[in-house]
């Protein structure tokens, strides 16, 4: 994800006017044109994709749906197709109150603890949530425990995403393991669900929905208006999302152009 504090580059047309504007960063090695957004949301999406493959051949760009099957048309590889949810944490409480979702409990013989460990003690679990099948597995990347410890290493000081929230928090089981955990950074401000894992290969269904209740409830308890996360199209995990109050705001498809 590109820097949050990142300035915005404004595109424009060949009549000089301004276009798209996105925030620049590196993917895959790539440069990467994040949060993309079309200047006139009406336009055609064949203007802002004439842009983007005259200007920015071989970069990664995540923008509208759209304009991302556009490019597609034109050549572009699929990477990503994701979307934003948001819930608001002020007005809209869950029945019973945030204190019901700050005791949720979460399975005999684990607890909760600060997200205050190294990444290699998180790299099992983390790695385990995205295994072969699941529409976030990226092969050649997290099967390397070397390259997933430095990525968790980068989200955890802060250097992606935006600064650990003491929000975060990991679950534990009886020999002190961790086998889940939600990793919460501050965006621009907003409060956001960066990375939730849970070890799949340990069973435990329902762990991933007390957590959440959790870290939502201690969110809502100091002060955060609202929430947000990003999904990719296609993981169960939505459904729970959904079902803690989060609604989609934005989708979003990530290609690569030619």
């Amino acid at each position: 994800m590109a820097d949050a504090e990142a300035e915005w580059q404004v595109g424009y047309g060949v009549d000089g006017r301004p276009v798209v504007r996105y925030q620049r960063g590196e993917r895959d090695g790539r440069p990467w044109a994040d949060r993309l957004e079309v200047l006139d949301p009406g336009a055609d999406p064949a203007v802002p994709a004439r842009y983007v493959l005259a200007e920015l051949p071989g970069w990664v760009v995540s923008g509208p749906v759209p304009l991302g099957e556009e490019l597609m048309r034109h050549g572009a590889t699929a990477l990503r197709h994701g979307h934003t949810m948001h819930r608001p944490l002020t007005g809209e409480p869950p029945a019973g109150g945030w204190a019901s979702w700050a005791e949720a409990p979460v399975r005999d013989g684990f607890h909760l603890v600060p997200c205050d460990r190294e990444a290699g003690e998180l790299v099992r679990a983390s790695v385990g949530a995205f295994g072969p099948g699941h529409p976030d597995h990226r092969p050649g990347e997290l099967d390397d425990e070397q390259t997933a410890v430095r990525r968790l290493d980068e989200l955890l000081s802060g250097e992606v995403i935006g600064r650990l929230l003491p929000t975060s928090a990991l679950v534990v089981d009886g020999a002190d393991r961790v086998v889940a955990g939600a990793v919460l950074t501050d965006w621009d401000g907003l409060p956001w669900i960066a990375h939730v894992f849970r070890d799949p290969d340990l069973g435990y269904p329902g762990l991933g929905r007390g957590l959440l209740c959790r870290v939502l409830a201690d969110t809502a308890a100091r002060g955060a208006a609202q929430i947000g996360l990003a999904v990719t199209e296609g993981n169960r995990a939505r459904r729970l999302y959904e079902s803690l109050g989060f609604t989609v705001t934005r989708s979003t498809l990530t290609v690569v152009v030619p």
